[in-house]
């Protein structure tokens, strides 16, 4: 089974890439972050002349998640239980779904904006939220897994430059320690290989060519719990479709399992 995490930053404006991509690739399912769409303008038509299922939590122009699968879509469970809010309104941030026997999450993590910030503190809550969810799965015996846009490099080995960072959000130690709780819960950070270069990065900036100069950060992650990490085996960033026009400043992640 080829499982795959991406950031598609607007599936509309994306969708010709995305629907080529899923061909060539034979992804089986996709976990998609940031559709920025409504429910009823999500391209599921689209998607099942492919032969792919949509499972969609999304509310209009900004945040937005989806699971998109050909292997089968069971027990799908839109948002997160005990999800805290920003500002007293329920962001459209994770979808849940079996598929093929496994289960999975696609989580879009809050930014947090700049330390101080409400939004910072929504985004430590909402991390909280999501390890009270999934510890119950993550400690079971079905593969299970949450993939997604995490908006926070585990290690700084995960940035480009840690020093660029100092004092923003993405890297701070509460951020990290939450990160950290999460994994703790039963999940292990299935790290893919890079295509390129020495780190598997999966992010880069649109401005100051950070692309081109692999000026890169690791945010988007695959939290699998033991029976998942022990099916796979291989994962890479497939940092190709970060390339060209009309690309999204996040490259897919792939895992490919022996179920």
């Amino acid at each position: 089974m080829r499982i795959a995490t991406w950031n598609v930053n607007s599936i509309t404006a994306r969708l010709p890439r995305l629907l080529a991509w899923l061909e060539s690739t034979g992804t089986d399912v996709l976990c998609i972050q940031e559709t920025k769409t409504t429910l009823e303008g999500f391209p599921a038509a689209e998607l099942r002349e492919l032969g792919y299922e949509s499972a969609v939590h999304a509310t209009g122009r900004w945040n937005g998640v989806a699971l998109v699968s050909r292997v089968g879509l069971d027990d799908v469970v839109p948002g997160l239980p005990g999800d805290p809010g920003f500002e007293d309104t329920l962001e459209p941030r994770a979808v849940s779904a079996t598929c093929g026997g496994v289960r999975l999450w696609s989580v879009y993590v809050p930014n947090g904006r700049e330390v101080g910030h409400g939004h910072y503190a929504y985004k430590l809550a909402w991390f909280e939220a999501l390890r009270a969810a999934v510890a119950q799965d993550a400690a079971g015996e079905r593969p299970f897994a949450v993939l997604g846009d995490f908006n926070v490099a585990p290690t700084d080995e995960d940035v480009f430059d840690v020093a660029f960072f100092e004092g923003q959000t993405h890297v701070t130690a509460p951020e990290r320690a939450a990160l950290a709780a999460l994994r703790e819960a039963g999940l292990s950070d299935v790290v893919p290989r890079p295509l390129k270069y020495d780190r598997p990065y999966t992010y880069w900036d649109y401005r100051q060519l950070s692309f081109p100069k692999n000026r890169g950060m690791r945010i988007d992650l695959v939290y699998g719990n033991a029976p998942f990490a022990k099916a796979v085996k291989d994962s890479y960033v497939d940092r190709e479709e970060r390339k060209g026009k009309g690309a999204s400043d996040h490259a897919p992640v792939v895992v490919d399992l022996e179920i």
